[in-house]
């Protein structure tokens, strides 16, 4: 079960992450995209699917949004009324600006007794100011001592700028936080910096590592690369070229993915950090979204061999 996984702090887990349906689809659009996608991820090899609950992110920066804005489906909705047919895990986001105190106790109560799973996200902009933050968020699911798994966001791109960000983690981690999911990693360095630290921290202080997901998108053409450059996500620049000018930026993207996926796995296991990965798709285009469930294959034979070695010794 993905609770005691998490839980138990195993290494190898697989996510596959979606975004909702725009929210000026009809419900019967809704049912068909759903469909499509219950049909893509069933029988694949995922311990859960992850709902992004997206938010406008304009406040974050000023580069101008490749794609506009458009608020989408609630992803418990989603989870609740049109997923239900995929019976696999669902790791909820919850953007907590979107929502009230009350809404949050409310769901705290409903979901007792349940193996609920989120992740609590913040304001996109420390210049953003939202009604209900994330520090208050993680204190109301402690005081109501939850039933929910919860998860918290790592951005291994911030490290680079703050070298911190294991420390978020530690102090995410104190307030109820059981694994991590990152920003899609396009840069290796920043996030076996990240590691590293985290790794040299804890153990000094002899702390148990939690779970930290690394999330890989592919990349089929130009506009998503400029998309993902607008989303905060890191690309070194002799790769932003490479996909840029590439004959196949998609297969590029993958080589780069598995390889960064084989990196990551060998310095996790090197220093008994479990990681995992969530695979995803920033565009709705068929042969990126095709190539995203090929990637999650790819990686899930490649943890299976990694991890299938180390039992062996």
């Amino acid at each position: 079960m993905l609770k005691d996984k998490i839980l138990n702090r195993e290494a190898g887990l697989l996510f596959y992450g979606i975004t909702p349906p725009k929210l000026n689809n009809d419900p019967e659009k809704f049912k068909e995209i759903a469909a499509k996608q219950m049909d893509r991820l069933r029988g694949k090899p995922i311990d859960g699917l992850i709902l992004y609950d997206i938010q406008d992110e304009s406040s974050r920066t000023d580069m101008p949004r490749p794609f506009p804005y458009l608020r989408t489906l609630s992803p418990q909705i989603y989870a609740d009324e049109y997923l239900t047919e995929l019976e696999i895990p669902k790791i909820v986001y919850r953007s907590v600006g979107n929502y009230s105190q009350s809404d949050f106790e409310n769901w705290i109560e409903e979901s007792r007794g349940t193996d609920t799973f989120s992740v609590f996200v913040g304001a996109p902009s420390k210049d953003q100011q939202t009604p209900f933050s994330l520090s208050q968020a993680y204190q109301v699911a402690k005081d109501a001592e939850a039933d929910v798994v919860l998860g918290g966001v790592t951005i291994p791109e911030r490290h680079d700028k703050k070298e911190d960000e294991h420390m978020r983690i530690l102090y995410k981690t104190a307030k109820g936080c059981r694994f991590f999911v990152s920003q899609c990693v396009y840069s290796l360095t920043h996030a076996k910096n990240l590691l590293a630290d985290y790794f040299y921290y804890i153990q000094k202080q002899q702390l148990p590592a939690m779970p930290i997901i690394f999330t890989l998108t592919p990349c089929g053409s130009f506009k998503t690369l400029e998309f993902m450059q607008w989303l905060g996500i890191d690309i070194p620049k002799w790769l932003y070229k490479e996909l840029k000018y590439a004959d196949d930026p998609l297969e590029k993207s993958l080589d780069v993915s598995r390889k960064i996926a084989d990196e990551l796995l060998d310095y996790a296991i090197e220093k008994n950090i479990p990681i995992g990965f969530n695979i995803e798709s920033v565009a709705i285009r068929k042969s990126e979204i095709e190539a995203s469930i090929q990637l999650l294959e790819d990686v899930k034979a490649m943890m299976d061999k990694k991890y299938g070695e180390v039992e062996r010794i």
